[in-house]
């Protein structure tokens, strides 16, 4: 269980990205990876881009809602929303 306040990310994954990475535009988080959408796959490169962006551990990364969408919802443990918006730039 984590310790401290959690924040919900919403984030939009692009697979199949030749340039991943992660950016913030506006309130909107994109997550781009090279990964095809199969088997979870993407969405699983897309947790551990979060949470290496965010410099936590992935296992503090779970998904929340979104398995097979492009909008995903994250669960953060340990980071308050604010914390999470300033380690990405936002």
């Amino acid at each position: 269980m984590p310790v401290g306040p959690d924040c919900v990310v919403e984030v939009r994954v692009t697979s199949r990205s030749r340039r991943p990475g992660v950016e913030v535009d506006g309130d909107l988080v994109r997550i781009r990876v090279v990964e095809a959408p199969v088997d979870g796959r993407a969405t699983e490169a897309a947790r551990r881009a979060l949470a290496a962006a965010l410099g936590v551990p992935p296992a503090s990364v779970a998904l929340t809602t979104g398995r097979r969408s492009r909008t995903k919802h994250f669960r953060v443990g340990g980071l308050g929303c604010s914390q999470v918006r300033l380690r990405l730039g936002g």
